[in-house]
C-alpha cells in the first residue's frame, strides 16, 4: 500500500473495487482447534467495527468458519449498522456439509441459503466454491454438480460473482482454466517461505481472473517469528523452513524492518495479486496491519530475501 491507505484496485472483471488488504474472518468464527485461540463474540464485534471504520473495504468469510459462526457474527454487526456499508465488498464461500461430507449441487444451494440468512442479505456479492479438492474435479463439473448449481445461482441473481478458493495449486489451475470463475483464492502457497502458487498466479493473470492471496504469514511463523511460532499452515514447520525463516528474520532485523511487514508486503507488491487476505481477530490489529502495509522497506532487503525465500528444490 506504500502509504496509499485509501487505494482501490479493480477486482478482475467483476467491476468491484477493493482495498489491497482484505480482512480474513475465519478467526472471528471462534475456531480454537485451527488457530489455537478462541475469539469471543464481543471481541469479534469490536474487530468488525474497527474494520468497518477503517479504510479497508474488503472482507472474506466462509460458511464453514466456525460452522457458520463467522457469518452469524458478521450478520449481527451488519444488522446493527443497517446493512452492508456502502462501498464494502463482502465475500463468502459455499461449503460441503461438514457433518456428512456431501459436496453436491444441492448442498451448494443449501450452503448459500444459510449464508444469506446468517448474513442478513438478500444476495451475495462474491461467493467462492470452497476447498474443491475434497471431491474429484470431474464431479464438480458434471451436470447437477457444484459448479452448475453455483452458476445457476448467478443466473438467478442470488450470487453476483463466482470465485474458487482452494489449496492444491494443480487443482486450482484446472478450475481457473475453465473460464467460469472471476476470482481465485490461494492460501499459504505464496509467501516468503513458499512460492508454490507461482503457476496459479500466472494462469490467473492470463485468464483475467482476479487472484487473492491469503495467509501471507503462513499461519503465523512470518508474523510472530520462528522462535515464537515454528508452525506453517497450522502444522509443525519442517526444519529447513524454520532455518530459512530465521535467516529472513535476521535480514529484516538488520535493516530495522519487522518480519511481518516484509511478509505482508511481499504479497502486496506483486502486480498479479488483487488483494491480500489477512486474518484479523483483535480491533487493534486493524491499525497495526495497515501500518505494516505502509512501512518503508529498502529495495536492498528484497534482493537479500530473494534467495532465502525460494527453497533450493523449487528454483527454476
Amino acid at each position: 500500500m506504500n502509504g496509499e491507505g485509501a487505494e482501490r484496485r479493480s477486482l478482475g472483471r467483476t467491476g468491484l473495487s477493493v482495498s489491497p488488504l482484505c480482512v480474513g474472518c475465519a478467526p472471528l468464527g471462534d475456531m480454537p482447534e485451527t488457530f489455537e485461540y478462541g475469539v469471543s463474540e464481543e471481541r469479534a464485534r469490536a474487530t468488525l467495527a474497527a474494520v468497518f471504520d477503517s479504510e479497508i473495504n474488503f472482507l472474506d468469510t466462509a460458511a464453514s468458519y466456525g460452522d457458520g459462526e463467522s457469518e452469524r457474527r458478521i450478520g449481527r454487526v451488519l444488522a446493527e449498522r443497517g446493512g452492508l456499508p456502502e462501498g464494502v465488498v463482502l465475500a463468502t464461500k459455499a461449503d460441503r456439509d461438514l457433518h456428512t461430507g456431501e459436496f453436491t449441487g444441492d448442498q451448494m444451494r443449501r450452503s448459500v441459503e444459510r449464508s444469506l440468512g446468517l448474513l442478513g442479505l438478500d444476495r451475495l456479492q462474491l461467493v467462492h466454491l470452497h476447498d474443491p479438492e475434497h471431491e474429484p474435479f470431474e464431479d464438480h463439473m458434471a451436470p447437477g454438480g457444484t459448479v452448475e448449481a453455483l452458476l445457476g445461482l448467478v443466473e438467478e441473481g442470488v450470487i453476483e460473482h463466482l470465485g474458487v478458493a482452494g489449496g492444491p495449486v494443480e487443482t486450482m489451475v484446472r478450475f481457473v482454466e475453465t473460464g467460469l470463475f472471476e476470482v481465485a483464492i490461494t492460501h499459504n502457497r505464496f509467501t516468503l517461505l513458499d512460492r508454490s502458487a507461482e503457476p496459479l498466479l500466472d494462469v490467473a493473470a492470463e485468464h483475467g481472473v482476479a487472484l487473492l492471496n491469503a495467509a501471507p504469514y503462513g499461519s503465523g511463523i512470518l508474523a510472530k517469528g520462528p522462535d515464537a511460532y515454528a508452525r506453517y499452515e497450522y502444522r509443525e514447520a519442517p526444519e529447513e523452513m524454520v532455518e530459512r525463516a530465521k535467516a529472513i528474520q535476521a535480514a529484516c532485523e538488520a535493516v530495522g524492518v519487522p518480519l511481518a511487514a516484509a511478509a505482508l508486503q511481499f504479497s502486496l507488491r506483486d502486480a498479479r495479486i488483487s488483494s491480500t487476505v489477512v486474518g484479523i481477530s483483535r480491533p487493534e490489529r486493524v491499525a497495526q496491519t495497515l501500518e505494516l502495509a505502509s512501512r518503508k522497506i529498502p529495495e536492498e532487503l528484497w534482493e537479500e530475501l530473494e534467495p532465502l525465500s525460494v527453497p533450493r528444490d523449487r528454483r527454476a
